[in-house]
């Protein structure tokens, strides 16, 4: 039986949720010479999703501590001088380049996998290396084609082989192009520096669980390793070296441990009120989200359309450090956002939920906003008039 270390400072659920928004960069002034490549550091990583309906998954992440940050300015941080690339973290994730060598138990984890999902033909995966490096930077149709059939799932065997070589750390995902993955080689993308699997593992398991802690501020167990995707025991073989402090929360029930900078730093400051990603950091994971929050979330887009409850793409709302409310969005021709759906946990919610779809509207220039269905139906009204008077503030 593991003994727990005895806790350095006793929070308040409320002090929790305050510590846990700062981390994620959603109370204070945010850090706009940093811009996006600031917000990409601080959280560790950033979730890419193929969905777009606002916008993609890991611009509507920066938008949302940022506000009105230029989508192509957006796209040109990730990807360009060799600041990002693209690995499995949390799920396929955009992450800082420095972080490439503290990825070395993963790469050494998928090489030594004994079985794959899809089988690899012979010579495949050496030619595809061979024209990388002769041709590339590539996409899988320039190599030769992404898929056999139709189906999603039916790769080629040059897919396989270039997607194998992205696992290993063969090859590096260097930027997006029409959503399909450019691939180089790992020699050309990776800085010199850093291009190197020499850390054990246990060195870049205590640099992901305090870069966790750092990102959550404040988190259990669970909540940390579910960040970078951890297992348990990875999480309980290094926390007591991470640099992590146990800490005891407020009805939580389960053992915590904190950033030790988060503690020092009482949060302060402006709240942002923003629609935010169904994929965004702070509500990555359901349990956590319910606990700190008391909010249900669930991303409805795989859930048959007769059993949604909230609609496709329902994006919460965040206002003033509480999750108030849903959003389903949708844009039509002519400048048109249209909230297909909105949810609203009571009259307080109005006014933020109005200025969170005005201020989105502008972001992906949008001139008008149409609300279609309010889920209680004595808000519409209200929510019409606010999104109205929030149009014309933005005009003037």
């Amino acid at each position: 039986m593991t003994t727990l270390p005895r806790p350095a400072a006793a929070l308040s659920a409320d002090e929790a949720r305050r510590i846990a928004l700062k981390a994620q960069g959603f109370l204070g002034a945010p850090d706009r010479r940093s811009g996006v490549r600031g917000v990409l550091r601080h959280l560790g990583a950033v979730q890419l999703d193929t969905i777009s309906v606002l916008a993609r998954s890991h611009e509507l992440i920066p938008y949302a501590r940022l506000g009105r940050v230029g989508r192509r300015a957006v796209e040109a941080a990730y990807w360009t001088d060799t600041h990002a690339f693209e690995y499995w973290s949390h799920a396929a994730c955009i992450l800082p380049i420095e972080e490439w060598p503290h990825f070395a138990f993963r790469r050494r984890a998928y090489r030594d996998r004994p079985h794959w999902s899809h089988d690899l033909p012979d010579g495949v995966y050496d030619q595809v290396i061979k024209q990388l490096r002769g041709e590339g930077p590539l996409t899988a149709t320039e190599l030769g084609g992404a898929k056999k059939t139709s189906e999603w799932w039916d790769w080629s065997g040059t897919k396989v082989a270039v997607e194998r070589a992205l696992m290993y750390g063969e090859v590096v995902c260097v930027e997006r192009r029409g959503w399909k993955r450019v691939y180089d080689l790992a020699e050309r993308a990776v800085p010199g520096a850093l291009l190197h699997d020499e850390l054990d593992d246990a060195e870049c398991l205590r640099r992901l669980v305090r870069l966790a802690g750092q990102s959550l501020g404040v988190g259990t167990r669970a909540d940390i390793a579910d960040y970078h995707r951890l297992k348990g025991e990875q999480v309980d073989a290094v926390i007591a070296d991470s640099g992590l402090v146990p800490v005891e929360v407020e009805g939580w029930g389960k053992p915590a441990w904190a950033d030790p900078a988060a503690l020092a730093a009482p949060p302060r400051g402006r709240h942002r009120t923003t629609l935010l990603s169904p994929f965004d950091s702070l509500i990555w994971d359901r349990a956590r989200t319910e606990r700190i929050f008391g909010f249900a979330h669930r991303l409805e887009a795989y859930v048959p359309k007769p059993k949604r409850v909230h609609g496709y793409y329902a994006m919460p709302v965040l206002a003033g450090g509480r999750l108030v409310g849903r959003v389903d969005p949708a844009r039509e021709a002519g400048g048109v956002l249209v909230a297909r759906q909105v949810t609203l946990d009571g009259p307080k919610a109005v006014p933020a939920v109005a200025e969170a779809l005005v201020e989105a509207a502008s972001w992906v220039d949008c001139t008008t906003v149409r609300v279609e269905r309010v889920d209680s139906p004595e808000l519409r009204e209200p929510l019409l008039k606010e999104v109205t008077r929030a149009l014309i503030a933005a005009l003037r």
